[in-house]
């Protein structure tokens, strides 16, 4: 970080040291005695109930207002604009939050916020980033052993209903779309494969991924010669000589950007792919938050079965 960031940073700290009240409520159910969560990065200690909560992660925001917590700064993940999240999740704000940055993290931005607590379970896991936000308040990143943005909705549930003091809620949400998913299982013994195309290229969400993930718990099975091109990451390249990869009884695939048009007339996928065009839709499978994941459950599994019938 330059100097003079550094000098702007610390003076934040200072005036957040003697910051007043928020936006956001916290722990209303919860208890308030200290809380330590347990990260990568080591374990996490929140010492009272947070009121200022800034959720940077992607979908923190939307785990933290299923939780009815109203963070006062979010990341915008997926570009929904006005309160940073879906239609399934934006009607739980009363109070707009801050929009900030998402890859690239304004710092002084955070710090004017006065945070209690800084969500983050779902990033690049970049060390650096997590001990300089974990100087401006208590940071909570991902667990152990997760690839970049691997953070699944179970886990990033569990993370911010321990830090928020409110892990009855937290398990009772869990529950809740666990038995959504054992409702809607009832594609065992096909494949499948999840595909994206933007900017002309065709890529795969491979295992680790919330939307490769989401198919596996509804039964299907991922293409194994797909899953052999992963190597730590969340998304593989595929190369037009190699579209037979996205074969399967099941292939999705929708548009990043403003490729749709391309895509429904490309001439290797027509009638053998399910191109999702519903953005809301494709945002709800992309999100990653239970909030998200139920609305996807209910839009999407219908047109799975159709696809696959």
């Amino acid at each position: 970080m330059k100097r003079g960031v550094v000098v702007a940073l610390s003076a934040l700290l200072l005036a957040a040291c003697g910051g007043g009240g928020g936006a956001a409520t916290s722990r209303s159910s919860g208890s308030a005695e200290p809380v330590t969560v347990d990260t990568r990065f080591g374990p996490v200690t929140i010492d009272k109930p947070p009121v200022r909560v800034v959720a940077l992660g992607w979908s923190d925001a939307e785990a933290a207002l299923a939780l009815g917590v109203q963070p006062v700064g979010a990341s915008d993940w997926l570009g929904f604009g006005g309160k940073g999240v879906g239609p399934w999740a934006a009607d739980r704000y009363t109070t707009e939050p801050k929009l900030l940055g998402t890859t690239e993290i304004d710092y002084e931005a955070v710090a004017a916020l006065q945070p209690d607590l800084i969500l983050d379970t779902r990033s690049d896991n970049d060390e650096k980033k997590h001990e300089t936000l974990s100087r401006i308040a208590p940071t909570v990143g991902a667990p152990k052993d997760v690839i970049s943005y691997g953070t699944t909705w179970k886990q990033q549930v569990e993370l911010v209903a321990k830090a928020l003091g409110k892990e009855a809620e937290g398990a009772r949400i869990v529950a809740d779309l666990d038995g959504k998913f054992a409702a809607a299982r009832k594609f065992e013994g096909k494949t499948a494969v999840v595909g994206a195309y933007f900017d002309g290229k065709f890529g795969a969400y491979v295992k680790g991924d919330s939307r490769a993930d989401f198919l596996a718990s509804i039964g299907f099975t991922p293409k194994k010669d797909v899953e052999a091109l992963a190597s730590g990451s969340f998304y593989v390249p595929i190369s037009d000589e190699r579209l037979d990869l996205l074969q399967a009884d099941l292939t999705v695939v929708f548009p990043i950007g403003s490729d749709l048009a391309a895509l429904e007339n490309h001439p290797l996928l027509t009638g053998k792919a399910l191109i999702l065009k519903d953005k809301d839709l494709v945002n709800a499978f992309s999100s990653g938050s239970s909030l998200g994941t139920a609305y996807a459950l209910e839009k999407a599994v219908p047109l799975f079965a159709e696809a696959v019938a």
